[in-house]
């Protein structure tokens, strides 16, 4: 079956996010022919960047730089496409001029997915505003009324949550396990573009590890690697097979 005109959104806080918690899926959609979009809306300059402040001379500007840099590299080696909104981080300050480009991007694009962070977490409120955000603009992007005139063929697609840092704290339920097996290398390879958060590196292979064993024993298939995600709406089927 042809995956060709398929498409997929990530809707991303700031640039590591992206990496740690959906490479996989952006990796392995990719390959299956998906043109994959990522929104970064912030550069993490503010409060994902503490190696790169250590850093002697680092500035604002620098620091942002820097951060581009590791997300479109991770974004190309990922085989997906990036767009920066820069809207600052910690915290994020979302404007009505990134809602209405955001609105644009889900008419252009009509993904047949897309993945955003969880709904809450306590540890880092620019997350929870990412995902308000990428559900707002997606119910905003069927209505007629915003931009009238405008031509677009769009149906609201489903939304996936991937895995937050502390999941137990954020109320993020594991419902689906993605296999990543066939693409884990491209992510693993991914993780060290981000030289600024390398205290993760390690962190997120043992997240993939532990999701790996959960896919195998829920499925009874071998599976090594996995990435997490929660519905945010129910499946619609005609059997439960």
């Amino acid at each position: 079956m042809s995956n060709a005109g398929k498409t997929g959104l990530v809707v991303t806080a700031h640039p590591g996010d992206f990496v740690w918690r959906a490479g996989g899926a952006i990796a392995l959609h990719a390959k299956k022919g998906y043109r994959i979009k990522i929104a970064c809306l912030s550069f993490g300059e503010r409060g994902e960047s503490q190696f790169a402040w250590k850093e002697p001379g680092a500035t604002t500007e620098k620091v942002k730089a820097g951060r581009r840099d590791e997300a479109e590299r991770a974004a190309e080696m990922l085989g997906a496409e990036i767009e920066f909104f820069d809207t600052g981080d910690y915290p994020l300050r979302l404007t009505e001029a990134h809602f209405d480009r955001m609105v644009d991007i889900y008419r252009e694009l009509n993904p047949s997915f897309v993945l955003t962070h969880a709904l809450e977490d306590p540890y880092n409120f620019d997350h929870p505003t990412a995902a308000h955000f990428a559900q707002e603009t997606r119910v905003v992007a069927q209505a007629m009324g915003h931009k009238p005139g405008a031509r677009y063929t769009y149906s609201a697609p489903p939304v996936f949550l991937f895995e937050p840092h502390q999941p137990e704290m954020c109320n993020f339920k594991p419902q689906v396990i993605l296999n990543i097996d066939e693409v884990w290398d491209i992510k693993r390879k991914t993780f060290e573009i981000f030289a600024t958060q390398k205290h993760l590196w390690a962190y997120y292979e043992r997240v993939a590890l532990q999701r790996g064993v959960q896919g195998g024993r829920n499925t009874g298939k071998p599976m090594t690697y996995g990435e997490a995600y929660q519905r945010l709406f129910p499946m619609a089927m005609e059997e439960l097979a």
